[in-house]
Formats: structure tokens, sequence, C-alpha cells
């Protein structure tokens, strides 16, 4: 589908799909800064910060379509004919996700509704999660040394259970990035445990990645559920597994609320 890759076309709708990155809004890419700027309606979820949100003109209309654990404004199917609906009123539409929309952003499927529907589409990749927050937390992914591979999985209890491929987490040599476990943690733990993994193996929770509420929190896996929960950490939260996270003390830079880290 050919889109324009400059500006709106004011005589048809169009949905832009555009990752909003981790939450520092210098970490916009200038296409979705000028996106934003553009829009006609925004439709934007809850892991979209204030400061990213402050590109939008007042002249733009917010719709606030936010999933939080129990708590979603709107399902799946009504944000999916909203955009539709919108487009087909001859909208420009910034579909405004954090991080990167293709990566546990469900942003596939919302453009799979959007061309069964004829409507015309763009996507703007953004920041995600696990790349941005780690490198505000001091946490490279892959190390010569430490880590030759990276593995990034969802944490959403299933059922009261992390339903996760636990043998392909275990791993050596390998850093896992777990998006949304915070819930899920001391399951987790116990279950890499459980399957193989060394109980002192490194781990690391980010709550607020990348803006100036930061706060990190390290251990192993035997401890970690303990200090997260003494911490009070809360959502959104990213957690990352792995030797690479012993690189945090040295490598952190910045600043930030303060850390709570590994005696």
């Amino acid at each position: 589908m050919k889109a324009d890759v400059k500006n709106f076309k004011p005589d048809a709708g169009r949905v832009y799909l555009v990752g909003a990155g981790p939450g520092d809004p210098e970490l916009l890419t200038l296409r979705a800064a000028r996106l934003l700027k553009q829009a006609d309606v925004i439709v934007y979820d809850n892991l979209v910060s204030e400061g990213v949100l402050a590109f939008v003109p007042p002249t733009a209309e917010r719709i606030y379509a936010g999933k939080r654990r129990n708590e979603h404004t709107l399902r799946q199917e009504q944000i999916n004919s909203l955009l539709v609906k919108l487009a087909s009123q001859g909208k420009q539409v910034v579909r405004l996700k954090g991080g990167d929309p293709f990566i546990f952003g469900r942003g596939g499927e919302e453009l799979q509704t959007l061309a069964a529907s004829g409507v015309a589409f763009e996507v703007v990749p953004g920041v995600t999660a696990a790349s941005g927050v780690s490198s505000y937390a001091g946490i490279p992914l892959t190390h010569r040394d430490h880590a030759q591979c990276c593995l990034f999985v969802t944490g959403h209890l299933k059922n009261g259970t992390a339903d996760l491929d636990w043998p392909s987490l275990v791993r050596l040599n390998q850093t896992v990035v777990i998006y949304m476990g915070l819930l899920g943690l001391p399951e987790i733990c116990r279950e890499m445990v459980a399957h193989g993994a060394s109980p002192e193996l490194p781990i690391a929770v980010v709550q607020d990645g990348s803006l100036p509420t930061q706060k990190v929190v390290t251990g192993t896996l035997v401890n970690m559920a303990e200090r997260v929960a003494q911490a009070g950490l809360k959502s959104p939260c990213l957690t990352i597994i792995g030797e690479v996270v012993k690189l945090h003390q040295e490598l952190a830079w910045f600043e930030s609320a303060p850390s709570t880290v590994a005696a």
C-alpha cells in the first residue's frame, strides 16, 4: 500500500499507527512528532506519556483507549471499529501506542481490520520498551562477554499461571526481557529456577523507564520477588534477566529517582 511519506492527504481518511516509545518524548521519531502535530484525531493508549501527548495540538480530538489489567476503557474490537469509523469520516487518525506498535502492541490486529475495511494506513515504528528502558537503566541487552542473543516475551498471566516456554528462557549466554511481567514475577522466578536457571542469575525490574520517575531494582532470581515488593514497584515495569544486569551499576547514566540496587 502506497503511503504519503511527507504529509497527510486532506481528501481521504487514513490511520497512522505510531509508536510513542518508552516514555521520554525526545525518543519520538521525527515522523511521529510531525504526524502528532497534524492529526485530526489521536487514539492513544495508557502507556503514552504526558510528554508525548504535549505534541498534540489543542485542535485535535483526543480519544483515550487505554487498557490496564482488568480495566479496559474500550475492548479491542471496539478500538478496531472506532479506527475504521474515524477514517471513513475522512479524518487523519493517529493511533498512538507506547513503545513499538508491532512488539506486544496488537498493532498487527488493528491493521488487519483496517485492511479488511479498505482503510488506508501507515506504520511509524517506535523505540520498543526493551531497548529504550534497558538503555536508560544502563543495561546492554547484548554484550560479547555476557549475552549473544536476546529474547522478548510477554509475562501476562493466563489462568493464574505464566504460560511461557521455560526451556527457552533458561538457556545460557542470553538476555530475557519480559514485558508486563510484574504481577507474575514470583512465579516467573520460581519456574526459571525449577527449569534449570541458577538461583543467582541476575535480574532487574525497571519502573517508569526513561521517565524522571524511573526506578531500577536489581537482585537475583531467588530474592527478586521480595526486593520488588519491598520497593513497592508498580506497573508499568520491564523485567530484564541475564548476566548483563551486572553492568547496571557500572553503566547507569540516567539521572532519575534513586535506584534500589542489590547489596
